[in-house]
């Protein structure tokens, strides 16, 4: 289990119940480690963010037939799944700007899915260019999403926040009083 100050074990060693990491905090870890180690800390700012209001409306407006609504696993949140001969899970996202991100944190819930036992692939979704990016988990993805995995536990374990870096995205960002406003 992850606790703070104390020594635990690599990702890959866990158990499905140990794994207490979201898909939300790959994709921060992704973005930016200091919006992690906030979110990690329950600093939720999003709720405020007109960016991520307008991705909910995107999301709900454009999967309404075949959304089945958002599907809860552990601690993963999944978009919605497509039942089939395989099981395909999408993550809808508002813009590719963060693309890398993007298929991280739905490698992520392969990954843990995986874990459970369950074969899935996986689509990003993104409606307002009309592109989906299909993909599905490999050996050397497990090794990188193990590697990111040990740098979250990294990061959400430290005492204060690490330096913030400026991105070209920061002036967007829901976090970005906590970092740039002093």
């Amino acid at each position: 289990m992850l606790s703070r100050g104390k020594e635990t074990s690599r990702v890959g060693d866990l158990s499905p119940e140990e794994m207490v990491i979201t898909g939300v905090q790959v994709n921060y870890f992704l973005v930016c480690k200091t919006k992690l180690w906030f979110f990690s800390r329950h600093a939720t700012m999003e709720q405020e963010s007109d960016l991520v209001s307008l991705g909910r409306l995107i999301h709900d407006g454009s999967y309404t037939k075949s959304k089945r609504g958002e599907v809860k696993i552990g601690r993963i949140s999944i978009d919605f799944i497509v039942k089939g001969d395989t099981l395909i899970i999408h993550e809808v996202k508002k813009s590719d700007k963060l693309e890398k991100a993007h298929k991280y944190q739905l490698l992520y819930y392969l990954y843990y899915l995986k874990r459970r036992g369950i074969k899935a692939k996986g689509i990003i979704d993104y409606p307002s260019s009309r592109r989906r990016v299909k993909l599905e988990l490999s050996e050397e993805d497990e090794s990188e999403i193990e590697r990111i995995l040990n740098g979250v536990k990294e990061i959400i374990s430290m005492e204060n926040p690490p330096k913030p870096e400026r991105k070209p995205y920061c002036r967007k960002c829901s976090y970005f009083e906590l970092c740039w406003v002093s």
